[in-house]
């Protein structure tokens, strides 16, 4: 189980840990929730929810 590194959100769902792992490298240590990544990366988290979508429909496996 994986945590939020910023809030400490716990049980990070699979779409939070891939979008993780896609935006900022597979060999990541630190893990965030979806409103942190966005704050980290200065966009809305709804914007990061469509690239999800978009990610699942070109098929990569790191999200559910």
């Amino acid at each position: 189980m994986k945590n939020c590194y910023v809030c400490n959100k716990e049980n990070l769902s699979k779409n939070e840990i891939g979008l993780t792992k896609k935006l900022l490298g597979r060999q990541v240590s630190r893990f965030y929730c979806i409103d942190c990544l966005a704050n980290c990366l200065e966009i809305t988290s709804e914007e990061l929810l469509v690239s999800v979508e978009e990610f699942k429909s070109q098929g990569c496996v790191l999200f559910e």
